[in-house]
C-alpha cells in the first residue's frame, strides 16, 4: 500500500513505500485519475476518500502568489520547490478536468473547477510539450463537464501551439517528431492532437495526430508483435539509436491511451490491436516475456532492465499499470462510438498505415 495519510507516496523498496522521497504533485494528480477510473467499477463510496485526498494534496500545492503547482513534498508536510515542473503542473490540470468530467460527487466536482480555474492562467503559459498535451486533455475533460470561456480559450491557444510545433521545419517524413530526441511519454503528444483536431474539427491536425501515432506504434514494435518501448538509458536521438532499456510502464500507458483515443476517432480495429499490444507489455507480452505488473497485488515494476524487472513498485508504475488495466477493461467492453464523440475516419493517405513489418530488431 502506497498511500498513507496524506497522499500517495512517490517511491518504494520492493513493495514497501520510501518515506525518504516523500510526495509529489505527479502521482497524485494520477492517482485521482486512477480513484476515478475505479469508481466506475466499484463503485463511488469505495474511491471517495482516495479522491478526496488527491484533491486536498493539489489544492494545498497550488501556490497562491504564482498559480503554479509545487511538485515535492517532504513526508513532515514541508514543500521542496516554489514551482514544480510544467510537467507536474500539466498533470495536475489533467487530472482535475477529469474529475471535473467524471466525479459523482457535486461538491468535488464544484473543488475541482475552484483550483482548475486558479491554476489555469498558468497554465496557458506553459511551453513544454508534454505539459501543453496535458492541459489541452486537462481542458477537454472540463470542456466535457460543462466548463467554457476561459477553458475553451485556453484549449484553443493550446491546441494551436501544439499545431505549430508539429507543423514545425523539424518535423519531416523521415523524423515526424517536433523534438531532436524523443524521450518519455511521447504517445501523449499524439494523443492531445488527436483531440484537439476532432473538437475543433481541425482535420489536419487529426491525421497529424494519427500519422505521428501510427510511427510511435511501428517503431516500438518488435518483429514478434511486442510492445518495445523506448528505453530510458539514452532514449533516441533524431539520427542514432534507440535504447532498448530501461522500458518503462508509462510508455506502455500513454500509448495504450492514445491508442484508444485513435480508435474512438477512426473505428479502425488496428488501434484496439496496438491497445492490446500494450497492455500485454505488462503482463509478459515483452522483449523478456516477463511480466512487469503483479496483478494479483495491484502493484507493477519500475521497469523492465536488460536482466529482469525492476522490483522496486512506485507510485507511478503501479498507477500507470492500474490506468491501463482499467482502460483496458473499457476497451474490451466498448464499440468506438462510446470512446469518443463520433467515430469519423478522415483521409490519411497512403502512407497513413503503420507497416507489417516491425521496425525494431
Amino acid at each position: 500500500m502506497l498511500s498513507d495519510g496524506p497522499a500517495i507516496m512517490q517511491h518504494a523498496r520492493g513493495t514497501t513505500p520510501d518515506p525518504d522521497f516523500g510526495y509529489c504533485t505527479d502521482d497524485v494528480a494520477r492517482a485521482l485519475g486512477v480513484d476515478l477510473l475505479h469508481g466506475r467499477e466499484l463503485g463511488w463510496p469505495v474511491v471517495s476518500q482516495g479522491a478526496w485526498r488527491s484533491l486536498g494534496f493539489l489544492e494545498e500545492a497550488l501556490e497562491p502568489a504564482t498559480g503554479r503547482f509545487r511538485n515535492f513534498r517532504r513526508t513532515d508536510g514541508a514543500w521542496l520547490d516554489e514551482a514544480g515542473s510544467e510537467d507536474s503542473h500539466g498533470r495536475a490540470m489533467l487530472g482535475l478536468g477529469e474529475a471535473i468530467a467524471d466525479a459523482p460527487d457535486a461538491l468535488l466536482v464544484e473543488r475541482a473547477t475552484v483550483l482548475f480555474s486558479r491554476a489555469l492562467p498558468a497554465a496557458v503559459s506553459l511551453t513544454a510539450l508534454r505539459a501543453t498535451a496535458s492541459v489541452l486533455l486537462g481542458c477537454d475533460a472540463a470542456l466535457r463537464g460543462g466548463l467554457d470561456g476561459d477553458t475553451r480559450r485556453a484549449f484553443e491557444l493550446l491546441a494551436a501551439r501544439l499545431r505549430t510545433a508539429f507543423d514545425g521545419p523539424a518535423v519531416t517524413t523521415v523524423w515526424p517528431w517536433p523534438e531532436p530526441v524523443l524521450t518519455y511519454e511521447n504517445a501523449l503528444l499524439p494523443r492531445a492532437l488527436i483531440v484537439a483536431g476532432r473538437r475543433l474539427g481541425d482535420d489536419a491536425m487529426l491525421v497529424s495526430g494519427l500519422r505521428t501515432l501510427n510511427w510511435l506504434i511501428r517503431v516500438q514494435a518488435t518483429s514478434a508483435g511486442c510492445f518495445s518501448p523506448i528505453g530510458n538509458r539514452g532514449w533516441w536521438p533524431r539520427g542514432g539509436t534507440i535504447a532498448r532499456f530501461d522500458q518503462q510502464p508509462i510508455e506502455a500507458t500513454a500509448l495504450l491511451l492514445a491508442a484508444e483515443t485513435a480508435w474512438g476517432a477512426t473505428g479502425d480495429g488496428r488501434y484496439q490491436q496496438a491497445a492490446e499490444m500494450a497492455y500485454a507489455w505488462f503482463l509478459g507480452g515483452n522483449e523478456l516475456g516477463l511480466s512487469v505488473a503483479v496483478p494479483a497485488t495491484g502493484g507493477c515494476g519500475d521497469g523492465l532492465t536488460p536482466h529482469g524487472v525492476n522490483l522496486n513498485q512506485g507510485a507511478e508504475s503501479t498507477l500507470m499499470w492500474l490506468t491501463a488495466l482499467e482502460t483496458t477493461r473499457r476497451l474490451r467492453s466498448d464499440d468506438p462510438a462510446a470512446v469518443g464523440q463520433s467515430v469519423r475516419t478522415p483521409a490519411l493517405g497512403a502512407s497513413s498505415p503503420w507497416s507489417g513489418a516491425a521496425v525494431r530488431p
